[in-house]
């Protein structure tokens, strides 16, 4: 049996820890504050985005490569970009298919904003 490197398991500890808070505070905003971002970000984001819904994950995803393209140049700041991408596009799967899906009956994973 072989045995992870320890900074491998401290990098998936961070990742979980901050994908935990980045969707405790999507379950107050979604939950306590009774905010939904497909009714309350369409007439502001929405026209930004020309209709087209970004997600957290998007923008998690997108750094998880923006970190890989810089990780030979600048490592740390890599590593940095790598940490907080996962946890986004964890966090933000998390929400829409073991959250909302379960509570609300649908992910409400909408790629476009309704008309």
């Amino acid at each position: 049996m072989t045995h992870e490197p320890r900074g491998h398991k401290r990098l998936v500890v961070q990742i979980l820890v901050l994908a935990l808070l980045f969707e405790l505070l999507t379950v107050f905003l979604r939950f306590g504050l009774q905010l939904e971002s497909t009714r309350d970000t369409a007439s502001t984001i929405g026209l930004l985005t020309f209709g087209i819904r970004i997600h957290h994950g998007y923008c998690g995803a997108l750094l998880i490569l923006v970190a890989w393209g810089i990780s030979r140049e600048a490592p740390k700041l890599s590593q940095y970009g790598y940490t907080l991408g996962w946890a986004l596009l964890l966090s933000d799967t998390i929400h829409h298919f073991l959250v909302l899906w379960p509570l609300t009956g649908s992910p409400q994973f909408d790629l476009i904003y309704p008309p």
